[in-house]
């Protein structure tokens, strides 16, 4: 007996329940409400489709979903994670349950142990992460060759719907200041309590619902701050130091950074955007 293909209203409700729990969240957790809304929206638009999301996908490829109403470039990329490998790391995050090595596994070429140390080592922990640090980051993990490298870079391409050559260039990123002020807001707010927080499923073997999560939208961007829960925050006791700020607009996928108070060096005992020191120093010393 041939196995049951998913129909429209089925695959795509299935896609609409995720936005929309997406949404849900959001609002939980104290973001203003623009964004939960146009999740909301989002979902109600794949609800009403009649054609499959993924035979626009394979048809039309990301521009196809981007032009459908309501679908930006970030929430098209939900979509191609949700349809391409059953997990959506956005919800991941938000849900508390982020394991980003299960989702690198789904990629060919990655096994258990580079898919770990992608995550640990890499400090990606969504394909969009990891594409963006194949082709303009300094990705240095062991077991990741100039011909590995290419073999899942190319895999990517045909994961997220786009062409093998990269050609729209490096993100726009927010500046360093309007970082280190998201970050500082942050982290006052998380010393007096005034955070929701989530239980992460990652190195939380009692289920403690101790990592306070923050949503705001400032200068054009959207901002989700928490706290480190990798591998390396544990081990070095940074948990409630290293802050993991994602950056999103509504023209471009989600990117993020890591801010953390420097331990060494001319800027020792400052709080640096990991990455961009130089950067940083250069602006400051000019003010």
């Amino acid at each position: 007996m041939q196995a049951s293909v998913p129909t429209a209203p089925d695959l795509n409700l299935g896609v609409a329940t995720k936005l929309r729990e997406y949404a849900d969240l959001l609002v939980q957790q104290g973001e203003g409400g623009f964004r939960s809304r146009a999740y909301y929206k989002a979902a109600d638009v794949t609800t009403a489709l009649k054609r499959p999301l993924n035979e626009i996908l394979t048809e039309q490829g990301r521009m196809g979903l981007v032009a459908l109403p309501g679908i930006g470039y970030g929430i098209a990329a939900a979509i191609i994670e949700i349809l391409t490998s059953g997990h959506w790391n956005q919800l991941a995050r938000l849900r508390g349950d982020l394991a980003p090595e299960i989702l690198f596994r789904t990629i060919p070429g990655i096994g258990p142990k580079l898919a770990d140390r992608l995550a640990d080592e890499g400090h990606v922990e969504s394909l969009e992460d990891l594409e963006y640090a194949l082709h303009f980051g300094d990705l240095a993990v062991k077991g990741i060759g100039e011909r590995r490298k290419r073999m899942i870079a190319s895999a990517l391409a045909e994961r997220l719907g786009r062409p093998t050559v990269i050609v729209s260039g490096r993100r726009t990123v927010p500046s360093v200041s309007l970082l280190l002020n998201v970050d500082q807001m942050y982290r006052e707010k998380a010393a007096v309590d005034q955070l929701p927080k989530i239980a992460p499923r990652r190195f939380n073997p009692k289920a403690e619902t101790w990592l306070p999560i923050m949503h705001i939208r400032q200068n054009g961007w959207y901002f989700t701050a928490l706290y480190s829960n990798s591998r390396l925050a544990h081990e070095l006791n940074r948990t409630h130091d290293w802050v993991v700020i994602h950056y999103q607009r509504d023209s471009e996928p989600e990117g993020r950074c890591t801010v953390v108070t420097e331990t060494h060096g001319p800027m020792a005992g400052r709080r640096i955007v990991r990455g961009r020191e130089a950067e940083q120093e250069e602006k400051e010393s000019q003010t």
